[in-house]
């Protein structure tokens, strides 16, 4: 067992999400995604109509970097913009055919990455770290989480 004061929680978390990240960004190159065109993606499935600034809310990234990655995946016909029904400064987004179509194809590839990444540990192991990610992630980023469920089921 290693020293508990040294490396930190913290730098331990930066150096796997920095591990995670980089074979993700990676593999991503593949679909013509980045990581943030994957994470917008994600969100406007799990949260059709969603717009760009409630997304980088939620990933903890700039609303400029999101809303760059937003246009892209715009341009491509990966998303859609329609007006939002009460705010004229703000666009809801949603998915096209081809856009689930690439979302679902870099959702493999995440399933893959994060399989091998956590490789060495047990599924119990894998369940317990979860478990507590997800309490600190409730605790400091709600946002986060903050998905419609209901798009979670759908075929």
């Amino acid at each position: 067992m290693t020293d508990a004061a040294f490396p930190t929680t913290g730098y331990l978390a930066w150096q796997f999400s920095q591990i995670i990240a980089g074979r993700l960004e990676r593999a991503l190159r593949a679909e013509d995604l980045t990581l943030a065109q994957h994470n917008a993606l994600q969100q406007v499935l799990w949260t059709p109509g969603v717009s760009a600034a409630e997304i980088a809310r939620r990933s903890g990234i700039t609303a400029q970097s999101m809303g760059a990655a937003v246009s892209q995946l715009v341009e491509r016909g990966l998303l859609r913009r329609e007006p939002h029904p009460t705010s004229r400064r703000s666009m809801r987004l949603f998915a096209t055919a081809e856009g689930s179509e690439a979302a679902a194809r870099a959702t493999t590839i995440a399933t893959r990455i994060e399989r091998e990444t956590t490789s060495p540990l047990s599924p119990d192991d894998k369940d317990a770290i979860h478990r507590l990610l997800y309490r600190l992630v409730e605790e400091l980023n709600p946002d986060a989480l903050a998905i419609d469920t209901r798009s979670l089921n759908q075929p």
